[in-house]
């Protein structure tokens, strides 16, 4: 479709899911645009469809992250698809006393300690990699991420690819089978109310362990607070790190100059991957309501609306980074916007950049060259909260 062609509605179109960025460049002049959010047939509760103001620009994404008393967290349609998600749906001061409860569990400091395990798990899944034609959805970027937060919250890792199914279902709001979707939900709720219960019996040193033993002001999670903790954990735990480790990858298959630039200075590892959040944002959008009436290029937009930031059209907006088409390694990148901003600044970045960081290197010092497979990668088109891939096949040449 011509930019000049380009409406609202395609940003609801599941082929802008997998390539967004023509449809961000043809409306971001356009920003505020009015536009379906969620369609009336995503839920039996819903009568009419949920409409939002979607938000393209940089500046207007950043302004809106940091000010979260005009744009609140807590969405009138949190619960109607699934538990409600601790943290990323509150607002201070519960998000203030939630974030406590588990921001130990993500310093610098306890990614630093963990950082030999995962490194161990990095290299064991690459050993089972045989040369050839390998979908490194299948064999890594999947099961690395999807292990490591099990280990955090102290469930089975072996038992990735259900929770990757349920997580997947769980952010497939505007696609795939209704009944289907929620039945994995409920399998996920089922699941982790008896990882609970045993927790209260018998606990460990794990997350789901510490979630049941709080107190916020004296008084114990109740237990839909501590459903909506797990989910989000497991969630955005293997979500981010995911995309971010399947988009990297298919950018240096590209870059056959670059990989072997790489292998001879690491140092540039960080700048690509902070280079990579910016072109090929993981997260891609996510919801505030409006707790007044604000105005955004001269559009009026009432109190108690659906805002959408489009983190990855922001990321893409030439007036913040020039030339935002192009990958390049030498930009000011303290800007970007990929892990959010303000309060709700991602819990989970370091550990998603620790990954990412183990991930790239271990390739660097295993494959000498990475070319696409001779069958197509495949990219998500299930849900729009993230751009990244269902199937990446690549072949790896090893030393």
């Amino acid at each position: 479709m011509a930019e000049n062609q380009t409406t609202p509605d395609q940003l609801l179109a599941r082929s802008t899911f997998a390539e967004p960025y023509p449809v961000y460049r043809a409306l971001r002049d356009q920003s505020p645009v009015h536009y379906v959010s969620i369609p009336a047939s995503s839920s039996p509760a819903l009568e009419q469809p949920i409409w939002a103001w979607g938000l393209l620009k940089y500046r207007d994404v950043y302004h809106t992250l940091r000010d979260h008393e005009t744009f609140s967290s807590d969405s009138p349609v949190a619960g109607q698809f699934g538990p409600k998600l601790v943290l990323i749906q509150d607002d201070p001061p519960r998000h203030t006393r939630f974030r406590r409860l588990v921001n130990s569990a993500f310093t610098l400091r306890r990614v630093e300690a963990l950082t030999p395990w995962i490194t161990n798990i990095a290299n064991s899944l690459l050993d089972d990699i045989s040369a050839g034609e390998v979908d490194l959805v299948e064999a890594y970027t999947v099961p690395l991420p999807m292990k490591v937060i099990a280990r955090l919250l102290g469930i089975p890792g072996e038992d990735y690819a259900t929770f990757k199914r349920w997580s997947n279902a769980f952010l497939s709001t505007v696609s795939g089978d209704r009944n289907e979707r929620m039945q994995n939900v409920q399998d996920m709720v089922t699941y982790f109310g008896q990882m609970a219960a045993a927790r209260r019996t018998h606990g460990a040193e794990d997350l789901i362990t510490a979630l049941v033993e709080a107190e916020i002001d004296g008084e114990s999670l109740q237990d839909w607070e501590i459903l909506g903790f797990c989910i989000l954990l497991l969630i955005a735990g293997n979500e981010t790190t995911t995309n971010l480790l399947g988009n990297m990858l298919n950018i240096l298959v590209d870059r056959p100059d670059l990989w072997q630039q790489l292998r001879n200075d690491r140092s540039l590892v960080g700048a690509v991957i902070e280079e990579t959040l910016r072109y090929e944002s993981p997260v891609q959008r996510l919801f505030r309501t409006t707790t007044r009436e604000v105005e955004f290029s001269g559009v009026h937009i009432g109190q108690g609306a659906r805002v959408t930031i489009f983190y990855g059209a922001a990321n893409r907006d030439p007036e913040e980074f020039p030339h935002p088409d192009e990958f390049r390694l030498d930009r000011d990148l303290r800007n970007h916007v990929a892990f959010g901003m303000g309060i709700h600044y991602c819990l989970g970045a370091p550990l998603a950049r620790a990954e990412a960081n183990i991930t790239l290197n271990a390739f660097l010092d295993r494959f000498l060259t990475l070319q696409h497979g001779t069958t197509p990668a495949v990219r998500q088109t299930a849900t729009p909260i993230v751009l990244g891939f269902s199937h990446l096949p690549l072949v790896l040449t090893a030393q």
